[in-house]
């Protein structure tokens, strides 16, 4: 069932509003007699032009809203300057409310120019349907003043327009939340390396759960790339890093690991280099992201440690990489463990938990109970140790200056970090990063 209806007036030439009114009135007349038992949510999207009055618009279309009883709190006028803010405001409404398939009522002419829009601003948690706008035929004369090519693909310097105009806008958005935020480790040698660990805040993600520098976008998720791409680009200005040379690790919650140079596999957890200026990531929402610097090779990696590859030994494979492909020795090797869940707040089923009560008892609290409490730091810490990283080259939470501490629970610090143990389905993502200076 359509949950929400989007009509888009946005190229109609502003001094034809009286043939606009009748054909909103007659579009949302169909719309309130197919919707007698559900009204949907519907929005009317318009162009606001420059130097008209902020509400001009909105009130030059009263006459033609009046009357729809059963769609009057559903029914809102969105106006802006360009499709991308018209459209990017849309998306905050039907996020707001929820909703997730909408039927879009679109000329012709304007249809695949939307589809391009709709295709960087959500992502497949939405489902579109697309209906034509009926233009009566008194109308005919009605101006479409943007690109006109119906059924066929768009020319790609139109594709690389719609692109653009979508950066210019999103990068016009105020940061929520507050600044954004970096943590760094006093372990890893900053004339050498740069590298940090985000925080929540300083992005423009606005929905709960992945406010608002949410790193990682999904196809189950409501973050675009797009919105994602400009959390990144906000962050690479603040660490000091090319955002055109930032390589994340393809998740796989395994312990492949990527040679940087080398032939990238399908999907790895660790990544490794000794390229200067390339920037090097691992995301984390309760999984470890796991950075190691080697300030005598000049070598540096990353890895994502979830309950999976903290088992499989995702980081020593990550060590392991560093010393066969640049020649490091296991003592000069820095490992600084990032923010995930803690022992206080992560839970396993008893058959996984068995797994690390054999690294070390420690590693597992109440451990006769079905969901017996889970360390995946601690169990980091054993595995660096035992294959040859000196104690003192890790750092975690377990070290005795607390004020140094970068290793907090994401699930009990809300304000801070996102966490998928806390936030569900539709979680955030925080990352490490690391790289060597040129």
């Amino acid at each position: 069932m359509v949950e929400a209806v989007l009509i888009d007036l946005f190229s109609f030439t502003a001094n034809l509003q009286s043939n606009i009114q009748g054909l909103l009135h007659n579009t949302l007349e169909a719309i309130e007699k197919c919707s007698s038992s559900h009204a949907p949510f519907v929005y009317v999207m318009c162009c606001q032009r420059q130097g008209s009055e902020r509400n001009g618009e909105q009130e030059s279309l009263l006459p033609a809203l009046r009357g729809f009883q059963s769609l009057k709190r559903r029914l809102e006028v969105v106006c802006a300057q360009t499709t991308a803010a018209a459209l990017y405001t849309v998306k905050q409404r039907l996020d707001e409310n929820d909703l997730s398939i909408i039927k879009v009522i679109v000329s012709t002419l304007r249809k695949d120019l939307m589809k391009v829009y709709i295709d960087h601003l959500f992502t497949a948690v939405y489902q579109f349907e697309f209906e034509d706008l009926q233009v009566a035929p008194d109308s005919e004369s009605l101006q479409i003043s943007e690109h006109q090519h119906e059924g066929q693909m768009l020319p790609s310097q139109d594709m690389a327009l719609i692109q653009s105009e979508i950066q210019m806008y999103l990068e016009s958005l105020p940061s929520l939340k507050g600044e954004l935020t970096i943590l760094r480790s006093s372990l890893i040698p900053d004339d050498i390396f740069l590298h940090g660990f985000t925080t929540r805040t300083g992005g423009i993600s606005y929905i709960p759960t992945l406010s608002s520098c949410n790193l990682f976008s999904s196809s189950k998720r409501r973050d675009p790339q797009i919105v994602v791409k400009e959390n990144l680009r906000r962050l690479a200005n603040a660490a000091g890093f090319n955002p055109e040379a930032f390589h994340r690790v393809k998740v796989d919650h395994a312990n492949a690991v990527c040679i940087m140079g080398k032939t990238e596999p399908d999907d790895y957890d660790g990544i490794v280099t000794d390229q200067k200026g390339v920037t090097l990531a691992a995301p984390g929402a309760d999984c470890i992201p796991v950075l190691f610097a080697d300030p005598v090779r000049r070598a540096c990696g990353a890895a994502h440690s979830g309950w999976k590859g903290t088992l499989l030994g995702v980081s020593m494979a990550t060590v392991n990489a560093m010393v066969s492909e640049y020649g490091c020795n296991m003592k000069d090797i820095l490992v600084v463990l990032g923010p995930s869940v803690g022992p206080c707040c992560y839970r396993l089923p008893h058959e996984s938990a068995k797994e690390f009560h054999r690294i070390d008892p420690k590693c597992v609290r109440l451990f006769d109970s079905a969901n017996p409490y889970i360390d995946i730091r601690r169990a980091t810490r054993i595995l660096l140790e035992r294959g040859g990283i000196l104690p003192e080259n890790i750092q975690d939470d377990s070290i005795t200056d607390q004020n140094q501490n970068i290793t907090f629970c994401t699930a009990c610090h809300p304000d801070k970090f996102y966490s998928h143990f806390r936030d569900g389905t539709n979680f955030g993502t925080q990352i490490g990063f690391i790289s060597i200076k040129d």
